[in-house]
C-alpha cells in the first residue's frame, strides 16, 4: 500500500472559490503516493497530462491514462494515486455550472479541452464574471459536457468475501487462482460465489478479473513499463497473449492505444 499524505491546502482554497471553473496544476513532488480520502464541495476533474492516476471511491476504481480525466461529482468521497512520473491538473467545477454526470466516470478529453484547462491553470483564479478568462471557462465547460466516457472502471464489491479477493488481486495481479480456488478460500460454494460477484459488480468473475488486469496494465504502461514487463507482472506466459487480451478488451494493442490518446494528438499538433 502506498504511503498516504494529506492534500495540498491549495485544493481546499480552490474548492472554496465561486468561479464556475478553476484549475490547479500540481507540482510533481509526492507522486507515487496516495492522497487521504476526502470530498470536495465542487465537482472535480482529475486530469493526467503525463503518467496516470488511479482514483478510488467507495464503489469502484477508475484509471486515468494520459489525456483522460476522472470526473468526481461534489460530495463524493475519494482518494487519488498519481504515478511516479505523473503530471496532474485539477479542474474544480461549481455545482450546476455544467451538465456533467452525477456519478464518477472516466472521460476522454479532446486536445481543445486539455489546452483550455492548461490555459486556465495559468490564469488568476479569482477572475471576474465579465472577463476573457470567464468566457474561456464557459467554452471549456461546454466542451466538457460533450466528452465521451471510457470503460476504464472496476466496480468494487461491498461484501467481506469479495473485498478479500479484491485485496489479494491488488497485492498480486498475477494471481491465477480459479473460481473454485477462491470459493474454497472464502468458505463459499463456487455457485454462491459466482452469484455474489454478479450481484455486486454486474460482471462474471472472469470479466471482473479481466477488468482488474486492464486497470493494472494501464497503470503500469502509464508509469513507463514495457509491454513485456507489464505482461509478466500480470502473470501472462507470453506477450502475445497479453496483447490479445488487451486488444479484445480495448479494441487495439497497448502501443496503439497509448499512441491514440488525446495527449498524443496534442503533442503532434505542437510538434
Amino acid at each position: 500500500m502506498a504511503e498516504t499524505h494529506p492534500l495540498p491546502v491549495d485544493q481546499f482554497e480552490y474548492d472554496n472559490l465561486a468561479q464556475p471553473a478553476v484549475a490547479l496544476m500540481l507540482a510533481p513532488q509526492r507522486n507515487d503516493s496516495e492522497s487521504a480520502e476526502h470530498t470536495h464541495r465542487k465537482g472535480q476533474l482529475v486530469v493526467a497530462y503525463r503518467g496516470g492516476i488511479v482514483c478510488t471511491g467507495e464503489n469502484g476504481v477508475w484509471m486515468v491514462p494520459s489525456g483522460f480525466g476522472v470526473w468526481i461529482p461534489g460530495g463524493i468521497s475519494h482518494s487519488n494515486r498519481v504515478t511516479a512520473n505523473g503530471q496532474v491538473c485539477f479542474l474544480f467545477v461549481e455545482p450546476d455550472a455544467a451538465s456533467l454526470p452525477d456519478h464518477c466516470c472516466t472521460l476522454a478529453l479532446s486536445p481543445l479541452i486539455l489546452q483550455l484547462i492548461l490555459h486556465l491553470s495559468d490564469q488568476a483564479q479569482d477572475y471576474r464574471a465579465d472577463s476573457r478568462t470567464s468566457r474561456l471557462a464557459g467554452v471549456l465547460l461546454e466542451e466538457l459536457e460533450q466528452a465521451p466516457t471510457e470503460q476504464l472502471y472496476l466496480p468494487l464489491p461491498a461484501s467481506k468475501p469479495l473485498r478479500r479477493i479484491a485485496r489479494a488481486l491488488a497485492q498480486n495481479p498475477a494471481n491465477r487462482a480459479t473460481m473454485a480456488d477462491w470459493a474454497q478460500q472464502v468458505a463459499m460454494s463456487e455457485r454462491s460465489l459466482a452469484r455474489l460477484i454478479k450481484a455486486e459488480t454486474g460482471l462474471t468473475f472472469g470479466q471482473w478479473r479481466k477488468q482488474w488486469q486492464i486497470i493494472v496494465a494501464l497503470q503500469s504502461l502509464a508509469e513507463g513499463l514495457s509491454v513485456q514487463r507489464t505482461a509478466e507482472a500480470l502473470g501472462y506466459e507470453s506477450v502475445s497473449s497479453f496483447i490479445s487480451m488487451f486488444r479484445k478488451t480495448l479494441g487495439s494493442s497497448p502501443a496503439r492505444y497509448l499512441r491514440s490518446t488525446p495527449i498524443s494528438a496534442l503533442a503532434d499538433r505542437s510538434a
